[in-house]
């Protein structure tokens, strides 16, 4: 990422030169064999004319880009826009005659009217260059359209997808409450308090992406709930590194897997469960681990199991970071350990 924006102008420049190389350098090799094909010229000379010829309906060509951005392919097709870019043609034509006459003119110091091999080829050359300008720039505006559309997709399933989360933790964390009630009244009314919290920072959070720092932060506040009801019985070790906590992940990641910890892990058990978080971060990625020694499960019981929680982490894993990003999970009957890689992405720990 560059540290500071490009200006306009200078990015204008460097679009028009990279263009020059990268779409302009095969038309140039192009026009130098045929002129030395046809006209018997040596390379050298063919390839300075070429370079002439080229220049200028390179120069022209950025007005045919122009013209396309103002006047995008339509659909349905309308006989309008092909009689627009014939009369286009035209004039591009008309100018590139132009423009190459008036620069033989200047490196002759004469007035040069230049042809070629006549006016007529010169002006058809011409058109077939517009066109195919014209051609390149509408299949760019495809591609980014569809680019377009597939980053609109992506961000309405992650949309979906978040919002998916949060009646799913949220629900669990009433049924907390609600199973306090009847125990202990007052701990029930803490525990209110607390998912009040809970539910008004879930409904804040609309990033795709926070720091670990605000994540863990959230994820202690949906633990104290926890901890109300299991009381001693949940047992937490948290190793999260000052050097991990800026580092960015996918909002309510770790609060998933802890989660599926603690309903899966801790909940069907009848004595204490210890929940270990651990972070750390190498060159390239970010790990966390959340583990449990709750009552487990074999692993053919969780490859078939329904649960939504992990399938939605992992859709938006995808989605985020393709295959950049993995979950592994690790079950027995001894317990649970979920395993999550993502690209090393910084950002403040407090800017969340």
């Amino acid at each position: 990422m560059l540290d500071r924006a490009i200006p306009p102008r200078s990015g204008l420049w460097l679009q028009f030169w990279l263009l020059l190389v990268i779409g302009w350098l095969p038309m140039w090799i192009l026009f130098t064999l045929m002129i030395t094909s046809v006209h018997a010229m040596p390379l050298a000379a063919s390839a300075w004319m070429a370079l002439r010829m080229i220049g200028s309906a390179a120069i022209l060509g950025m007005g045919v880009q122009a013209i396309a951005r103002r006047h995008p392919w339509p659909a349905p097709f309308r006989p309008s826009f092909l009689m627009w870019h014939v009369l286009a043609a035209a004039l591009y034509a008309g100018f590139w005659v132009a423009a190459y006459s008036l620069i033989e003119s200047v490196l002759r110091w004469r007035l040069a009217y230049v042809t070629g091999p006549g006016l007529g080829r010169f002006a058809l050359t011409g058109v077939w260059l517009y066109l195919t300008i014209a051609a390149v720039a509408y299949a760019q505006q495809a591609a980014r359209r569809g680019a377009l559309i597939q980053a609109a997709a992506a961000r309405a399933q992650l949309a979906a997808l978040h919002a998916q989360l949060h009646p799913h933790f949220l629900f669990n964390a009433l049924h907390t409450v609600v199973q306090l009630i009847p125990l202990d009244p007052v701990r029930a009314a803490l525990a209110a308090e607390a998912l009040a919290d809970l539910l008004r920072a879930a409904l804040d959070e609309r990033s795709d992406q926070v720091s670990l720092a605000a994540e863990w932060r959230f994820v202690q506040r949906y633990l104290a709930i926890e901890q109300l009801r299991f009381g001693e019985r949940l047992q937490i070790a948290a190793t999260l590194p000052e050097s991990t906590l800026a580092l960015r992940l996918p909002s309510f990641a770790l609060q998933t897997l802890v989660e599926n910890a603690v309903r899966h892990g801790a909940a069907p058990k009848l004595g204490n469960t210890q929940l270990r978080i651990t972070a750390s971060a190498s060159h390239q990625n970010l790990k966390l681990v959340v583990s449990d020694d709750g009552v487990g499960a074999e692993p053919a019981t969780v490859r078939a199991s329904s649960g939504t929680g992990l399938r939605r982490l992992r859709e938006r894993l995808a989605c985020l970071y393709g295959s950049s990003a993995g979950l592994d999970v690790d079950a027995s009957p001894h317990g649970f350990t979920a395993t999550l890689c993502l690209p090393l992405v910084a950002g403040s720990s407090d800017d969340d």
